[in-house]
């Protein structure tokens, strides 16, 4: 698949950044980034450290040299049905040897992978896979009544299913095997004409040789609601996602090539873990112990077997790890490198997680749509809580006004922040207008309001969609959540738009609180008052147990706001009154004036 939307870089002065200088020594000014195809990553680490274990799965083991010699395979049976560059197959797996077998495989034969949430149902699953229209799905025994309950387009896609047991080693495979017989559970494989065995994947074969242009040759296809909520699939080249991989390598490698060990508790469906927890540790030549289910004792019980250097995730897992019961009990002082994504990291939790292990979690940053990592704080080097750290080599950013789109804002001023670099995507798939609105003159606009300061350290303040307008006032979600995050009694917090009928919006706040100090919600409310500016703080607060989060543990807002405005619906036409819930706890008030707190509007 090659992209059809795209724009070239233009050059930067030099001296024009100042980020530079903040760079540890080991990270370079300029990463050079090779025109070569993903896979040749993967190659090179099967010539480097070929007898060293790549991939490692409840126990079972594959060298480089075997995870090569894997992917050949798999490249030469899709070949065989004469598919190639311009097809695609969608991976709709959890993490498991599949994953990264097929995804290069897959590469290999000049296709491109879908990654396909294993938590997609029913039209969600429909939408994707008609939208991207696949060659050939690979999925789990397990996930296929989910495919099977969807209408797939004609011509049907051949579906490949594996097994999870089939990876694991021998003794545990037949112990498996020997208990689902035993108590009548083994699946019967699907009687349907486009169903195949996984292992047919794995015939030996001859790979094919396939012309790739790293510029133009798509990847992957990474679906994101972007800018509107609707899925679209973002356009990543080889180049990409080499470019990115490189990137965290030179960033976070602190310790030399095959030497890593890397836990991969966080999904390869998601951009986040396929850069940081596959293709970044793959070009380092490190060990990767995949995880498939985040619960916090099995990855304490990993980290002690299997002593892993790194180990990217997210901060409800870091805060989770801390929070353990049983974290004393396990040996996790292996860890040496973290790199937090996908939410904003508080500062108590690093430091705490920090303490526990000995090793350094720093918080970073990126979007689907730049393959995703762009920023950073430094490993070896000046960390600023709060802040998502420097732009990686061959990164330059800028903050805009959000309302215009054209005017640099000044240091320390908000605005959008715009990225551009070798990792940002070529575009979306069949989107030429979403494309056009996010990819201007070079760079891309991310959504997110930000600041920067003057050595270069960029500062999240909020999703521009996420802002909240109470009363003609802008309220940064993300500056309530700060301070409620500061009273002892509260866990978890997160700040969401409430619509009102007479302010446009309220702040609403929903919080886990520890259930040794059952704080009241009047009492956090003034907290947060005494803190920053009274239009700024929640008008409703609504104590939970757990928030809901996405597959990779992000807060998702927008369904706490369907779930507040489902309940404040009008009464029908029929009379039906709408859903009881509760009043408000504090009167709406008009909104303080600017400058009425720490923090200004």
């Amino acid at each position: 698949m090659r992209a059809t939307t795209g724009a070239t870089a233009a050059t930067v002065a030099p001296g024009a950044r100042p980020w530079r200088a903040h760079y540890p020594a080991h990270v370079p000014a300029e990463l050079p980034i090779p025109e070569v195809p993903l896979p040749e990553l993967l190659r090179e680490a099967a010539a480097r450290f070929g007898d060293r274990d790549a991939l490692i799965y409840y126990g079972a083991r594959w060298s480089y040299r075997e995870f090569w010699e894997i992917t050949g395979r798999i490249a030469a049976a899709l070949a065989a049905q004469g598919w190639g560059p311009g097809d695609r197959i969608a991976l709709y797996l959890p993490n498991s040897p599949a994953y990264p077998f097929c995804f290069y495989g897959a590469l290999r034969a000049g296709l491109t992978v879908v990654p396909t949430s294993p938590l997609y149902v029913g039209r969600d699953l429909e939408h994707l896979l008609a939208d991207a229209r696949p060659r050939a799905i690979v999925t789990l025994e397990v996930l296929y009544p989910n495919l099977a309950a969807v209408a797939l387009a004609e011509p049907r896609p051949w579906v490949y299913v594996a097994r999870v047991r089939d990876f694991y080693p021998l003794p545990k495979r037949w112990f498996v095997n020997l208990v689902l017989r035993r108590t009548g559970q083994p699946t019967r494989f699907p009687k349907d004409p486009s169903v195949r065995r996984f292992a047919e994947l794995l015939r030996p074969g001859t790979p094919p040789t396939v012309a790739i242009d790293p510029s133009r040759d798509v990847a992957v296809f990474q679906y994101t609601g972007g800018t509107t909520g609707r899925p679209k699939a973002a356009m990543l080249t080889h180049r990409n996602l080499v470019a990115n991989a490189l990137q965290c390598r030179a960033w976070f490698a602190i310790q030399p090539p095959g030497t890593g060990v890397v836990l991969a508790a966080i999904p390869f469906f998601h951009v986040y873990g396929m850069t940081v927890a596959m293709n970044f540790p793959i070009s380092e030549g490190a060990s990767i112990v995949l995880e498939n289910r985040p619960e916090v004792g099995e990855i304490l019980r990993l980290v002690a077997k299997w002593h892993p250097t790194e180990f990217p995730g997210v901060p409800a897992l870091y805060q989770g790890i801390n929070n353990h019961p049983d974290t004393p009990k396990y040996d996790i002082r292996s860890i040496r490198v973290c790199v937090s994504g996908s939410a904003p990291l508080p500062g108590p939790v690093a430091r705490r997680f920090e303490e526990l292990t000995g090793g350094y979690l720093v918080e970073g940053y990126g979007l689907t749509e730049a393959s995703p990592v762009t920023h950073a704080n430094p490993i070896q080097g000046e960390r600023r809580e709060g802040s998502i750290g420097l732009p990686l080599p061959e990164t330059d950013q800028r903050i805009v006004d959000p309302e215009d789109g054209r005017r640099e804002m000044p240091v320390g001023a908000p605005g959008e922040l715009c990225v551009r670099g070798p990792q940002v995507m070529s575009g979306y798939f069949n989107e030429p207008a979403e494309t056009a609105l996010v990819l201007r003159d070079g760079w891309l606009f991310t959504g997110d309001i930000a600041r920067v300061d003057g050595d270069g350290y960029a500062y999240i303040l909020d999703r521009k969609k996420d802002l909240i307008d109470v009363g003609g006032f802008k309220v940064y979600p993300h500056d309530v959540e700060e301070v409620l995050l500061q009273h002892p009694a509260v866990r978890e917090a997160v700040v969401v738009g409430l619509p009102d009928a007479s302010l446009g919006e309220i702040v609403g706040a929903y919080v886990v609180r520890d259930p040794a100090r059952p704080v009241p919600a009047e009492e956090l409310i003034a907290f947060v008052r005494s803190r920053i500016a009274h239009y700024k703080a929640p008008r409703r607060i609504e104590f939970r147990t757990e928030l809901p989060r996405s597959g990779i543990q992000k807060v998702l807002r927008r369904v706490l706001r369907a779930e507040f405005e489902a309940a404040h619906r009008p009464p029908a036409a029929d009379g039906t009154p709408p859903s009881p819930s509760p009043p408000p706890l504090s009167p709406p008030s008009p909104p303080s004036p600017p400058g009425s707190g720490r923090a200004g509007g």
